[in-house]
């Protein structure tokens, strides 16, 4: 179990020592005291979760560790999201739902994602142009991308030449699904 100090999570964090300790304290963060000189420690996995719970940007040295099994969905049509979600989370991965590319854009940045899956088809931003968009961003341009569109082949070959990772044509098996999200996580 790996553990921090009040004085590296206050640079981790750029705020004064006696602010994590009032973190601490008001029981906002997580944390134990050492025996005998009573030092504060906060275990790693409770820094990175009071980093989300206030949308607090996660430090890059965390971000491969707590990531790997973060997917974002971007699809307009909330049911087929929600589906894709209900079988992500039953196979153990973090999911979240954007509904347009525009969101899609701030949330990759914010939760930096492992895996995304996304349709080509939406109003607004296109599935095209969250597409240049990622690959065009240093934050983000590492993310996988696993395209979900019921256009034809042509489309999803374009997709692949925008940068896509894979692809999968609706309707899919989520068995199917499942195996795909599986190799971009393994670099496959």
């Amino acid at each position: 179990m790996k553990t921090l100090t009040t004085g590296e999570i206050a640079k981790l964090c750029d705020v004064n020592l006696r602010t994590v300790i009032r973190w601490i304290d008001r029981g906002a963060l997580k944390g134990f005291k050492l025996p005998g000189r009573g030092n504060n420690r906060v275990r790693e996995e409770d820094f990175i979760s009071f980093l989300k719970e206030y949308d607090m940007p996660v430090p890059s040295g965390f971000k491969s560790k707590e990531a790997n099994k973060r997917i974002l969905i971007v699809d307009d049509e909330l049911p087929v999201a929600t589906a894709i979600q209900r079988v992500l989370r039953h196979a153990g991965y973090d999911t979240s739902i954007a509904t347009d590319g525009f969101r899609a854009g701030s949330m990759l940045l914010k939760e930096s994602p492992a895996v995304m899956t996304l349709d080509l088809s939406m109003p607004g931003q296109d599935g095209f142009d969250v597409l240049a968009y990622v690959r065009a961003t240093q934050e983000v341009a590492s993310t996988r991308i696993l395209v979900i569109s019921a256009l034809d082949e042509t489309s999803l070959n374009k997709a692949l030449a925008y940068g896509a990772d894979a692809v999968l044509q609706k309707p899919f098996e989520n068995a199917q699904l499942l195996t795909m999200i599986q190799q971009l996580l393994a670099g496959e």
